[in-house]
C-alpha cells in the first residue's frame, strides 16, 4: 500500500470507517516465492463473518480525459503481472481466501449517482466509488488491451456484469446466510446483486 496514492489511502479510510480488520501491505519490500519476485498486494482484509479478502487496489479516474472532451467510459484495466501476482498470492494464502481487484474510482463534481449508490464514498473532498471483481473471474473474460505495456481489461459489458459494490464481498457471508445484524445499514438495505450501479 502507498499512502501517497490518494485512491489507496481512500479505500484504507473506507476499511477503517466500517470497522473491518485488515493488513496494508508495504509495496516498498518486494515478495518472492520460489525465487520469482510477485507484485505486492495493498491489503489484506476480514470480513466480520469469516471473509479472507486479498486485495489490489485500482485508482481510475471517472471520466477520463480533459475536461472539455471526457471520456464517460469505466476504466477497467491492469496489467498482466498484477493479475499473475493476485492469483499467486490467492494460492499461497490457501482455500479461504478470495484474490479481489478493487476499482476506485475518482468522480469528477458533475458525476451524478443515484441517492443511496453503494460504496459511494466521501474522503478528503473527494468523490470515489468502488467496485470489486474476483480476479479468477477477471482472468476468465480478459482480453488484451496493449501488448507493448503488457495491460488487459474486459470488455465494457462484461465488467458491468461481474463488477459488484465491495462491500458484497467484505460482508457476503452476512448476506448469502441472511445475517443483517453485523451490516452497516446501507448494506442491510441492499439487495446483493451483480448490478453495476444502483
Amino acid at each position: 500500500m502507498d499512502r501517497s496514492n490518494h485512491y489507496e489511502a481512500a479505500f484504507e479510510a473506507y476499511l477503517r470507517h466500517h470497522g473491518l480488520c485488515y493488513l496494508a501491505v508495504d509495496e516498498a519490500k518486494r515478495a518472492s516465492w520460489g525465487g520469482e519476485a510477485i507484485k505486492s498486494l495493498d491489503f489484506i482484509v476480514h470480513g466480520p463473518n469469516g471473509e479472507q479478502l486479498l486485495v489490489d487496489v485500482k485508482g481510475r479516474r471517472f471520466p477520463m480525459g480533459p475536461p472539455h472532451r471526457p471520456r464517460r467510459v469505466w476504466e477497467c484495466w491492469s496489467t498482466r503481472d498484477d493479475i499473475a501476482g493476485l492469483e499467486r498470492w490467492t494460492a499461497l494464502f490457501g482455500p479461504g481466501y478470495r484474490g479481489l481487484l478493487v476499482f476506485v474510482y475518482h468522480l469528477s463534481g458533475d458525476v451524478l449517482l443515484p441517492e443511496g449508490a453503494e460504496d459511494h464514498w466521501l474522503w478528503n473532498g473527494r468523490r470515489y466509488l468502488f467496485r470489486a471483481i474476483p480476479v479468477v473471474d477477471y482472468r476468465r473474460q480478459m482480453r488484451v488491451r496493449s501488448p507493448r505495456w503488457g495491460t488487459v481489461t474486459l470488455p465494457g459489458a462484461v465488467y458491468r456484469a461481474l463488477a459488484r459494490p465491495f462491500r458484497d464481498f467484505a460482508w457476503e457471508a452476512a448476506r448469502a446466510g441472511n445475517l443483517t445484524g453485523d451490516l452497516p445499514e446501507a448494506v442491510e438495505q441492499a439487495e446483493p446483486s451483480g448490478r453495476w450501479l444502483p
